[in-house]
């Protein structure tokens, strides 16, 4: 492994660490010299605040829409946030409940929006689901079964496919793709090190597996933490949001699709077509040499009780228009059966510590600010702004919108890290924007959703690639962020695509129609 993969990875909404020449400690450059480009926007950011200012004080335009005093301060509060999400050490979290909170001390909002938000169904549903998967990870039943599949594979390209096949299908036992990457790593390391002479091979299944997991999160409702953003904030805005059975019946095509693609193109790109003829040999027992689980033999009690709660789950929110029971009530019912006494594989106060508290709150705190978006009319207000000339110009417009909104969902994890952030912010103008250009708000919120799913071209752009370009294996070999660069120049175009076909031609047929 490269000195350049094992160097520790910056995230983009952290200034890169240089050590000083006194000290030999690492400062923050930001704190040193602020970035040019933070500079800049910061300006840009001080100029659109002074703008809602004068929008809400000053003299209304004649026929122009007024902006009121409390929509002005939540948008100033709203470019605040991004702008520390981009460029600034603090983190997204505390970020996103600090502006909560201004909002509700300046009466925008009373506090009981703000509170009754860590109490929404979304939030249960998650947590309770995070509950499940700690149930089904402590069994090493993940594990195991991807280990009887891949042991399969007669080819590379029948492995690719099958490692594809099985990380897709963990979209609906762990609700978060680092905790799928977390899973899936010890069968990548087993794997690697069984096929360590096939060095072409190994960098290939480094680049397929966090790929495969970040593609394939649209595939389940609670695959991403900004899915539930986006669907709680179509339902605050008063549009039609989804449920785990419509989001699956839209979201399962593209993932699959995208991500056998993507298995297809890194082969093509990573490996010879020598490499793609040789028969491959892998068994059980290759595996379970570097493998801690047991890979074969009968499936234990716990692994056997585990699998029937995660199949009966999944059914039951598959089936739910039958007995309508809702998802996060058949969500506490299974992580209640996970984690009890006598019956489940973990203790509920040890699933507990395990769920990511962080990123529930900035759920929480988000979809707050995204109902102080609505409630004030700030978001509608800066729809009238930007798309006020082109409104009512027809179906040529929501076409070349659509087409905008899934290159910059694409292309926005170059600066905002966080998928929920990116979520929280675009999918509030996004929503506001559509109706302006005859656009159904649902319908480009999803296509939007979908397109930030692509976050591979650089280590630090989503946790799953930070995962797996950081081993602490070192005998390992894994990508260099030349490898994430060149991988991306051609995934990059080819999601926006498949995104455009399914948002025109794909979803309409299933109901979800663009132009309404």
């Amino acid at each position: 492994m490269t000195a350049a993969a094992q160097a520790p990875v910056r995230h983009a909404t952290r200034p890169p660490l240089r050590a000083t020449a006194e000290t030999g400690r690492p400062q923050h450059r930001a704190r040193l010299r602020p970035p040019l480009g933070a500079t800049l926007t910061g300006v840009g950011l001080v100029a659109f605040v002074a703008w809602c200012a004068w929008a809400a004080l000053g003299e209304p335009a004649a026929g122009a829409d007024p902006l009121s005093p409390q929509g002005a301060l939540t948008l100033a509060l709203f470019a605040a946030a991004v702008w520390l999400w981009v460029f600034s050490s603090v983190s997204d979290t505390f970020v996103a409940l600090a502006v909560a909170v201004v909002l509700v001390l300046m009466g925008v909002l009373d506090d009981d929006t703000l509170f009754s938000s860590l109490g929404t169904d979304t939030i249960w549903l998650l947590l309770s689901a995070f509950v499940i998967a700690a149930g089904v990870t402590a069994t090493g039943l993940a594990t195991r079964f991807a280990g009887v599949i891949v042991a399969g594979a007669g080819s590379l390209r029948q492995l690719a496919h099958l490692v594809t096949a099985v990380l897709v299908a963990t979209a609906y036992a762990v609700p978060s793709t680092s905790g799928r990457a977390a899973l899936a790593l010890p069968v990548f390391l087993a794997l690697a090190k069984v096929l360590a002479g096939r060095r072409r091979v190994v960098l290939a299944l480094a680049l397929l597996f966090p790929s495969v997991i970040l593609l394939s999160a649209v595939a389940s409702y609670l695959g991403a933490g900004a899915h539930l953003i986006t669907s709680q904030i179509l339902s605050a805005a008063g549009e039609p949001s989804f449920s785990f059975v419509r989001w699956l019946l839209l979201g399962l095509p593209l993932a699959v699709v995208s991500s056998h693609v993507c298995a297809e193109l890194i082969l093509r790109l990573f490996t010879t077509a020598e490499d793609r003829r040789d028969r491959l040999r892998i068994t059980l027992e290759d595996l379970q040499e570097h493998s801690p689980v047991p890979l074969s033999g009968p499936l234990t009690v716990e692994q056997s009780r585990s699998a029937l709660i995660v199949a009966t789950v999944v059914a039951l929110w598959c089936t739910e228009p039958l007995h309508g029971l809702h998802p996060a009530v058949v969500a506490l019912l299974g992580a209640l059966l996970v984690a009890g006494p006598y019956v489940g594989a973990v203790g509920l106060g040890k699933a507990l510590k395990g769920v990511p508290w962080s990123m529930l709150v900035f759920m929480a705190a988000t979809l707050t600010l995204g109902t102080a978006l609505v409630d004030t009319g700030a978001a509608q207000w800066l729809a009238h702004r930007a798309l006020g000339p082109v409104a009512g110009a027809g179906e040529a417009a929501g076409v070349l919108f659509v087409v905008l909104v899934v290159v910059l969902s694409t292309a926005a994890h170059l600066v905002i890290q966080s998928r929920s952030a990116r979520s929280a912010v675009l999918i509030p103008i996004v929503i506001a924007l559509a109706p302006a250009v005859g656009v159904a708000p649902a319908a480009v919120a999803f296509a939007s959703t979908a397109a930030a799913g692509f976050c591979h071209t650089l280590t630090s752009s989503a946790k799953p690639v930070t995962l797996f370009s950081d081993l602490e294996d070192e005998s390992v070999l894994t990508y260099t962020p030349a490898d994430l660069l060149r991988l991306s120049a051609w995934l990059a175009p080819v999601m926006v695509a498949l995104v455009l076909v399914f948002a025109f031609w794909v979803w309409p047929l299933m109901g979800l129609t663009l132009f309404p």
